[in-house]
């Protein structure tokens, strides 16, 4: 890892000196092992994965089994997706002691997805382009209470929280629930149907009546017209 001087011994020595207990959050196996392999020598990076975690029961239940320092989490996960981890766990955030932290680490840089888990409790979005160096020094910098945001996302962000010029609450989207959120996205990027129910661990019938649920809330026909309405929005 290079510090500012191009120091990668100096710096992961540091790293190494200190240690940082971390859950990783993902709905994906492969990029979990990808990810523990990356950080998780504990002896280089100071890095100890101690729990993993591939849909919101479980990362709700490994994270209160564990109370790690910070939490690596995916937005879009089975059961409600990043934010409602968030939800869940704001107990441990709120902690006095050895409060839990949470860096979101996502493939998606869609305003809502950033906003909404920055709302949600979050201390830093990053998307997993990021190299694994750089991901061990976000993780310190969370567990050390600081914000880390991946550079193209860090001004959008402040622009959105204290900018005059943020752009307003979305009354229609407000109105949809989270798993409708979830539903909608996927339906947008142009999944089947029974594509969604597995990806959401639900039923086929059940995605039917969200994107019902969804058509009628924002008054649309279709998916054609669902699919136009959530490009508009940046939430593909």
């Amino acid at each position: 890892m290079s510090d500012e001087n191009g120091n990668g011994t100096e710096t992961a020595g540091r790293d190494a000196e200190r240690r940082v207990r971390v859950v990783l959050v993902d709905d994906h196996r492969m990029f979990r092992t990808g990810v523990q392999a990356e950080i998780g020598r504990t002896d280089v990076t100071g890095v100890e994965v101690v729990g993993e975690a591939a849909d919101v029961d479980q990362a709700v239940t490994v994270i209160t089994a564990t109370r790690p320092e910070v939490v690596l989490l995916d937005v879009h996960l089975p059961g409600g997706g990043g934010v409602e981890v968030l939800r869940r766990c704001a107990s441990l955030m709120a902690a006095v002691e050895n409060p839990v932290r949470f860096l979101a680490l996502s493939v998606s840089d869609a305003a809502e997805d950033v906003i909404g888990v920055i709302r949600g409790g979050a201390r830093g979005y990053v998307t997993k382009t990021i190299t694994g160096t750089d991901l061990v020094d976000s993780v310190f910098r969370v567990q050390e209470g600081d914000a880390v945001f991946s550079p193209r996302l860090a001004g959008f962000v402040l622009d959105a929280f204290a900018s005059t010029d943020a752009p307003p609450a979305d009354e229609d989207l407000d109105r949809l629930t989270q798993r409708e959120r979830e539903v909608l996205r996927l339906i947008a990027r142009g999944y089947a149907y029974k594509e969604i129910a597995k990806q959401l661990f639900i039923s086929v019938k059940t995605v039917e009546s969200h994107v019902s649920a969804v058509l009628r809330k924002l008054q649309l026909s279709n998916r054609h017209e669902l699919t136009r309405w959530a490009t508009a929005r940046r939430l593909v």
